[in-house]
This record gives structure tokens, sequence and C-alpha cells, in this order.
């Protein structure tokens, strides 16, 4: 388990990559700044949430092999692909062909569950099998089978002239079986998330048990310490797990006068959903961190979910311009980050 004063090892960033209806190009094209700029700044990765029928990203991975071809270094990936809405077979050959694209920098995150709003969109998602989809762990657990490189049909080798056909899906990505990761929000994802070979992505939402005083970070602690001695157990087969943690945060180091005032007008319209469980299931959200770099140093490592990890994605806040994310990454990686014992592109990626 890493020391809580261990340096932090990895820093990254998660954006929701918003867009003008009217316009959604400039959106797109601001994430793909931004994802370059990250790189520049010395950040280790980069996450793209996953928004279907939002004003937000709906096709990360085509994002994700945008970005590939403008940086060379830097670590792209999902935060998470929800696999409600996918083909495994069909997702496993476009995150195959990406991370080849990338040089093995791709590193999926993945979720499970019945799509959000399903009843509205389920006659046009699966129009004859809606009532039958199986929305369970079994669907990543078939997308990491078939990422792995297991054979899905005894079909293969040449028919007539030039047919040749495989018995897996293709391209083959090794090592990208090994950089899947599961957005886990309850103790039992994060176990399963570690007994089965995922890496774990732990954010802002968690899902609290019912014995548990419901204590953002120390909830999440316990979730992190599940996952690793899950983690442990199968390590025989699929190596002890990363794990990384996502917060809010907001440095307003270099921050002018009129950001730091929307900055935290931002923060105080989201502070009451975290003062009490919402819904029900209880889901419980960290407050956002908004401050100078060394108050939110100080904050994080007092928090006991962060006392955890060595490795982070801050999460970008939802609706600000692209002259505020500029500020804010450039605070994270040159202020923030080095608080927090951050070296500048020090690490790079996890070779496989």
């Amino acid at each position: 388990m890493p020391d809580p004063q261990r340096p932090l090892r990895k820093l990254g960033f998660l954006t929701i990559g918003l867009f003008d209806p009217a316009d959604p190009a400039a959106g797109h094209e601001s994430t793909l700044q931004i994802i370059e700029l990250g790189e520049q700044l010395g950040f280790d990765s980069a996450w793209l949430r996953h928004r279907h029928l939002q004003f937000g990203i709906s096709s990360p991975i085509a994002m994700m092999a945008a970005a590939s071809q403008r940086t060379s270094r830097i670590e792209i990936g999902t935060a998470v692909t929800p696999l409600g809405w996918e083909n495994p077979l069909r997702l496993a050959e476009d995150l195959a062909t990406v991370d080849l694209l990338a040089g093995g920098r791709i590193n999926p995150g993945l979720s499970v569950g019945e799509p959000m709003h399903y009843d509205t969109v389920k006659d046009e998602l699966y129009p004859n099998s809606s009532e039958l989809e199986d929305f369970s762990y079994a669907r990543v657990e078939r997308l990491a089978r078939l990422i792995s490189g297991e054979p899905l049909r005894a079909l293969s080798g040449r028919q007539g002239v030039v047919e040749e056909f495989s018995n897996r899906v293709e391209p083959h990505s090794p090592g990208l079986r090994q950089r899947l990761w599961y957005g886990a929000g309850s103790r039992k994802s994060a176990i399963w998330a570690g007994a089965n070979g995922f890496n774990l992505l732990s954010s802002s939402v968690i899902f609290p048990e019912d014995d548990q005083e419901p204590v953002f970070d120390r909830i999440q602690q316990a979730q992190i310490r599940a996952f690793r001695e899950a983690a442990t157990t199968s390590a025989g087969t699929h190596g002890p797990g990363r794990v990384s943690q996502g917060l809010v945060v907001i440095p307003t180091d270099s921050a002018s006068a009129d950001q730091r005032e929307r900055y935290r007008r931002y923060v105080e319209e989201r502070l009451p959903r975290t003062k009490a469980p919402q819904g029900p299931r209880g889901m419980l959200f960290a407050p956002d961190l908004v401050g100078t770099s060394d108050e939110i140093a100080e904050q994080l490592h007092a928090h006991a979910g962060f006392q955890e990890v060595d490795e982070v994605a801050f999460a970008l806040p939802f609706s600000f311009d692209h002259e505020d994310y500029v500020q804010i990454l450039t605070d994270i990686a040159t202020t923030l980050g080095p608080a927090l014992g951050w070296t500048p592109g020090g690490t790079g990626h996890d070779v496989d």
C-alpha cells in the first residue's frame, strides 16, 4: 500500500469535452488542444468522459484516435465508457486499432449497468432485444476476453484466392488487456475489478455500504483497500492493478479576479449535494477543491482516499471556458503537481 506521504507518481486530468450544439466542431477542437497542452505541460495522462445524447463527447474512441496523432507520450483514456451502449466485439476492434495508432498509450475505462434513461432510448439502441440485453459484469468480461486475443470462433485460415480469416479479434494489440480500467463506486465493484484483473478508477462519486458512516474519503479509502486485497490475490494472473483517484480540483494561483470569483461560485453551487447521501442508493459526492495549490495540496494530504494512491486524474469542471482550462491545467502542472511531489513527465506511460 502506498505511503500517504509518497510522492505522486502519475498526474492526469479528465475532461467532459463540452461543445456548443450550434458549433460542435469548435468544442471538439478545443478538447484536442487541451490534450496537446497537457502533453506539453508534462501530464502523464488525459481522460475523456463519455456522454450519449448530450453536448459532450459521445465518441471518445474517435477523439483518442485524433489525439494520438497530435501527441507522442501522454496516455489517453476514457473515464468511463458505459458498456450498455456498446457491442463488445466491435468495441474491442476499435480500441485495439486506436491503441496501435497510439503506440500502446490507450487506457480504456469501463462500466456496466443499464444505460441512463434506458426507457427513452431502448427501442433505438436495441430494437429487437431491449428486454434481453445483459448489462452485468459479463458484458465487460466478454470485452476483456476479446481484447486479450482469445479465440471467438473456429473459422480461420485462407478461403479462396485472397480472403483470409482470423479466429480472434483483429487487430490484436499486446498489452491492451493489462490497461483496462473499471470505474467502481461501490465496494462490490472495487473487489470485482481487483479479482478480475482490471485497474481501478475511483472518482468523486461513491456508494457506501449500509453499515458505513457517510464520510466520503473514508469510504473511498476502504474501497481502494478492498480492491488491492482482491487484486493481490489474483496477481499471479493479472498483476497487482493500478489505482487512480479523480477529484475536481481548481487551483487559482494564476487565475484572474474574475476567474477566481466564477470558480468559487461554481463550487458553492455544487456544495449542497455533498452534505448528505443522494438518491435511493445513498450516493456520496466529494466536495470540489478550490484555492491556491498549497491550500489544495494540504486538503489532499489529509484526504484518506488520496493517501491510498500515487496516480490521479483530476477532473476539470464541466462548464468552463477554454481559457479557464488552460489556466487550471497550467497551475496543476506547474504548482499543484510539484506540491504533491510529482515530477513533470518524469515517468511517461507504463511499458507493457
